[in-house]
């Protein structure tokens, strides 16, 4: 019988290319090793993702009854989809609504994506943000323009630019943005994301270890790539996978091993066998 209780951690981890493997399934090894920290330690063990709640659901059902809620939107949210409800949310400011719209003006051709806490919104869809819901097949709403989108609780734009404009319509979005109220990250060679100041994974994981009444002290998190890098640094047990670049491999207390072996299941024990 196992004697250790990890009921006062917290384990989250990324999805693509940590979780899953590089075909986007899940190791079974992973699966396995989640199942013992949840029910037989009683570890609490969950996902964050830049994900919406609808994208990040099938993979969050896959997991072996986990109950702990997800941080959703690059931490804009934490979703319990226990109870089917956003329990946190830090919304973009006002200021980001007129930074859209001015941008828009500016690029006739600029796709927008609008994530807000119940919600996608594609303004002027034309090829890469359709994409986007078809690979996830993901509902949303379509608009010609910005006047019919909700406005308020909005937890993410995405910008969607052609390659070779990205750079220009980028150098006019921070021209004209305010940096105590913003912040941008990058995520792709074709799209950029706006989010409140200081939204990011590693804050929200803070945030839902004081919901869970989880010690700073016994925060641990598992990523692959640049995106993770903010909750890397924030947690007090950071660990990525084998095949991360050096930088993430830099902040990391803990290696482990290529995504397609299973990482998490590494990182898990890990902890077991050292906390």
């Amino acid at each position: 019988m196992d004697k250790k209780d990890y009921s006062s951690w917290l384990v989250v981890s990324d999805i693509d290319g940590t979780l899953n493997h590089k075909l986007r399934f899940t190791p079974k090894v992973n699966t396995a090793a989640i199942d013992r920290f949840v029910h037989a330690l009683k570890g609490n063990f969950t996902l964050a993702s830049a994900r919406s709640v609808a994208s990040l659901r099938p993979h969050y059902m896959n997991l072996p009854d986990v109950h702990t809620p997800a941080v959703v939107l690059n931490g804009a949210g934490i979703y319990d989809f226990t109870k089917e409800k956003m329990i946190w949310f830090n919304p973009i400011p006002e200021c980001g609504v007129e930074i859209v719209r001015k941008t828009m003006e500016q690029f006739p051709f600029l796709e927008i994506g609008i994530f807000t806490d119940d919600g996608i919104h594609l303004v002027r869809p034309r090829i890469m943000s359709p994409c986007m819901m078809m690979a996830d097949h993901l509902e949303h709403q379509r608009h010609s323009s910005l006047v019919s989108v909700p406005k308020g609780n909005w937890g993410k734009v995405i910008f969607f630019c052609p390659p070779w404009q990205k750079q220009k319509i980028r150098d006019y979005v921070y021209s004209i943005s305010d940096p105590k109220q913003l912040s941008y990250i990058e995520t792709a060679v074709v799209s950029f994301d706006m989010v409140a100041k200081d939204t990011h994974k590693g804050n929200a994981v803070l945030q839902l270890a004081k919901l869970l009444h989880v010690p700073e002290s016994n925060i641990c998190a598992i990523g692959d790539y640049y995106n993770d890098l903010d909750m890397l640094k924030t947690v007090a047990h950071p660990a990525c996978c084998d095949q991360a670049p050096r930088a993430i491999h830099e902040v990391c207390e803990y290696h482990a091993c290529h995504c397609n072996q299973g990482a998490v299941a590494d990182f898990l024990h890990y902890i077991e066998k050292n906390y």
